[in-house]
């Protein structure tokens, strides 16, 4: 039998490493969007149709938790997924790497995508579900604790422990993408793209190899008996009628989908307008990648206690405030001013992109204190798919206003009325704040 100690420190390996990897993701995916730039010579409309449509198997995340959940390989239902998506990944990291050039073309390049990011997506729903179950156990065993201890020192060790884990992932992922955008930035100066996509496969191989080396009953995980698909699918559908979870994950959706995303555009705008090179780009999403980390810890030993409506509207705010910001940056104010556009990029273009994410952890630990047991994979595999199709309309919508204000490749002048429509399309979701629970933990005390 293993000792709890080791299991717990088996699960943070295995969930260290498979964040760190995924966030990691951007150091191929920046080789791909110079690649399409430089090599396939794609407009901005084209480069975004392609990035969201490569997240068409995000959109399927409920059926890999449902069957993660309901369908065991060897005993294992956690472990044995992260091997078979960190595989997946290699082969298509790898195919393109060896791609000879006579082959490569628009489609080939967007089917091993796809493929990619199936295997991230069925990644994920098992790295998530590891977390949710590992923070439903610690919160069961808080509870039993509390019929043998005072309300208020129950309370405060939950309070202080509630989260924990989604942080740690949290940070990790940020550290992952930290290194990844800041390697990336220089390599892609310096090395061809499949050479990058070469060295991104190998690394998905390491931990695919590293994966499979745990057994999934060392890491002490609850025991859940699997019921088959039909009762995981049963289960979901009583989880997604509660009130709480139905209307939160609903806001979490809008939120996304009615904001048209420029991200391709403001690429475009960036390199071919403004001639910043790869360096810039790269450090600019390493300033992101730092503050999703400071984010991460800063919510985990201060805000994790602010209500989540609060916070989560504060945090739609700001990005509102920061894309408005964007309409003086493309009318050369700042310049006028004295900021240099690079500067910009790096501190302000970084955190705006990284602004998109900070909902998601605060989300995610809403989503774990009200999913009942037994279904963890499928409802967070649910609300990440969800999170995927939203971005997927979200990018669709971008191409639309793109095309509506007349961008194209040498044409940015309607940029400014571009990103002033995306703000104001950024806080409408502040009109529907009232479908995200108050005070969670208020709740569950009362109901104790």
């Amino acid at each position: 039998m293993v000792s709890s100690g080791a299991g717990k420190s088996s699960l943070r390996w295995i969930l260290g490493v498979g964040f760190w990897v995924q966030g990691f993701r951007c150091f191929p995916w920046m080789a791909v969007n110079f690649f399409l730039k430089d090599g396939l010579r794609v407009d901005p409309s084209t480069l975004q149709l392609l990035q969201n449509s490569a997240n068409i198997p995000m959109v399927g995340k409920p059926v890999y938790g449902v069957v993660s959940d309901a369908v065991y390989i060897s005993g294992q239902h956690r472990i044995p997924y992260l091997a078979i998506g960190a595989f997946l990944q290699a082969v298509s990291w790898l195919a393109i790497a060896v791609l000879p050039p006579s082959s490569t073309s628009i489609i080939t390049i967007s089917l091993f995508l796809l493929l990619s990011n199936l295997g991230a997506s069925v990644v994920e729903v098992a790295n998530d579900a590891l977390v949710t179950e590992s923070e439903n156990q610690l919160n069961s065993t808080s509870k039993k604790s509390d019929l043998f201890s005072s309300s208020s020192s129950s309370s405060s060790s939950s309070s202080s422990s509630s989260g924990q884990l989604q942080s740690f992932a949290w940070m990790s992922g940020s550290i992952g993408g930290i290194l990844g955008n800041l390697v990336g930035g220089v390599a892609i100066s310096r090395f061809s793209p499949q050479t990058m996509f070469l060295a991104f496969g190998l690394i998905l191989v390491l931990q695919f190899f590293t994966t499979i080396t745990f057994n999934e009953n060392s890491l002490n995980l609850p025991k859940n008996p699997s019921h088959g698909i039909r009762k995981q699918l049963s289960d979901l559908s009583v989880a997604l009628r509660r009130p709480e979870i139905a209307l939160s994950i609903m806001w979490f959706a809008v939120s996304y989908a009615v904001i048209p995303v420029l991200m391709s555009t403001m690429f475009f705008y960036q390199t071919q307008q403004l001639g910043l090179n790869s360096s810039v780009i790269g450090l600019s999403k390493v300033f992101g990648q730092a503050a999703m980390l400071l984010w991460s810890a800063m919510y985990n030993r201060r805000l994790k206690h602010i209500p989540p409506r609060k916070l989560l509207s504060a945090v739609q705010v700001t990005l509102a405030i920061f894309m408005a910001s964007d309409a003086l940056f493309v009318k050369g104010i700042y310049l006028k001013m004295g900021l240099p556009d690079s500067v910009y990029v790096v501190i302000f273009s970084g955190l705006q992109e990284v602004l998109f994410l900070f909902k998601l952890l605060p989300f995610s630990v809403l989503m774990t204190k009200l999913c009942p047991p037994g279904c963890e994979g499928s409802l967070m595999a649910f609300l990440m798919s969800t999170f995927a199709l939203a971005t997927i309309v979200s990018g669709y919508l971008g191409v639309a206003l793109a095309s509506y204000v007349g961008i194209s490749e040498k044409d940015f002048s309607g940029l400014p009325t571009a990103v002033i429509i995306q703000a104001v399309c950024t806080l409408v979701p502040l009109f529907l704040t009232s479908w995200i629970p108050g005070e969670v933990e208020a709740k569950k005390k009362k109901a104790s």
